[in-house]
């Protein structure tokens, strides 16, 4: 079992999350909601584990719960569809992933992604297989979600070998893997040889068939994928040549084809963007810049096909390196790693301007909010 802190709060997650048409300010009320912190816990100033907040859905106010402990630097976080468990990857050169019952907080225990430096996951939408992305191997991995929500033995560990690394890269980065909105193909995003995967996962068996890729200009490295809720476009986020990408996406093949490149936000300087979140009307995008510390506002047009870049506020902190949306939709977080702070914003339902939600949240390290 897990250790936590002196002051934890215990969410009540008996019931399934609700579904997008469920989610709102009216049935949440102004009853807090779980909030929960990936930090890395091996750095100087790091986290005790994976951290246990609470929000205010109304005003956005964060309050600390303690933390669970027991889990090595668990960068990333997901939950399982039916809200009840946590997933946590544990980024360390013996990489692994990790399950935590939220009912009581205990770590249900941890298996070995099969690669080092293991930095992303999800949760495949019929909530049987987890996904994890290896960044320093460059590979991808599949691992069984028993009834527990416990992890069974991986059942399948895809390396992504080809092509050549991107110009200033040494080997494949696999940073992310997520499922497309028709659960039909897993797209794996990979920053070392500027590439995008799509497989077709088998869900009886666990295993992963490669059916396309599609390749950004050399040197671009993709590091983040989102869809727009359409699904028939995707947008990438380039962290090495600074620039996002609007992606045209074919459901029945898998296929994504890059499109040219447009700016991360206004000002001088590389933003090195980390992350794309679009809100459920599919009316807004927002990106988060780590190097000039902004979330970037783009108007989404063209049925998704286009992107417009509005403006980009100051996120709260140093070092945006992710961003969530609270499942109403009206706030946005931001995961500040160098200054370890929260910036929570409330988003305008008519504009999608971002304005501050009071001050940010201080949490070590913070490099992944979870709100819930």
């Amino acid at each position: 079992a897990a250790a936590v802190g002196q002051d934890v709060w215990y969410p009540d997650t008996r019931g399934a999350r609700p579904s997008a048409a469920d989610r709102g300010p009216a049935r949440h009320g102004s009853a807090p909601r779980p909030l929960y912190l990936g930090a890395y816990t091996s750095v100087a100033g790091g986290g005790p584990g994976i951290g246990v907040a609470a929000y205010d859905p109304v005003s956005g106010a964060v309050t600390g719960r303690g933390a669970v402990t027991g889990v090595a630097d668990p960068s990333y976080l997901a939950a399982h569809p039916d809200g009840r468990t946590l997933y946590a990857v544990d980024e360390r050169q013996d990489g692994a992933v990790t399950a935590v019952r939220l009912a009581d907080l205990t770590v249900l225990g941890a298996r070995s992604t099969g690669g080092a430096g293991p930095c992303h996951l999800s949760v495949h939408p019929g909530g049987r297989w987890l996904l994890s992305a290896n960044y320093q191997s460059g590979s991808v991995a599949v691992h069984p979600v028993e009834t527990s929500g416990a992890l069974g033995e991986r059942t399948d560990l895809v390396t992504h070998s080809s092509p050549p690394p991107g110009p200033g890269q040494q080997g494949p980065h696999a940073h992310q893997i997520v499922t497309s909105p028709d659960g039909g193909h897993v797209l794996a995003v990979d920053l070392g040889t500027d590439t995008v995967y799509t497989y077709r996962l088998d869900t009886r068996a666990g295993r992963l068939t490669e059916v396309s890729r599609a390749h950004a200009r050399p040197g671009a490295g993709p590091r983040h994928l989102t869809f727009h809720p359409g699904g028939r476009y995707a947008y990438l986020a380039n962290e090495v040549d600074d620039t996002v990408t609007v992606c045209a996406y074919d459901p029945p093949t898998g296929r994504l084809t890059i499109g040219a490149p447009q700016s991360t936000g206004p000002g001088e300087g590389t933003n090195y963007p980390a992350q794309l979140l679009v809100t459920a009307d599919g009316r807004f995008a927002y990106l988060a810049n780590r190097g000039r510390n902004t979330l970037a506002r783009y108007a989404v047009e063209a049925a998704g096909a286009r992107l417009r870049l509005l403006d980009a506020v100051p996120a709260g902190g140093d070092f945006p390196r992710q961003i969530a949306f609270s499942p109403d939709g009206a706030l946005l977080f931001a995961a500040n790693q160098k200054s370890g702070t929260v910036g929570v914003f409330r988003i305008g339902r008519a504009d999608g301007a971002l304005r501050p939600a009071g001050e940010p949240f201080a949490s070590p390290v913070a490099v992944c909010a979870l709100p819930l």
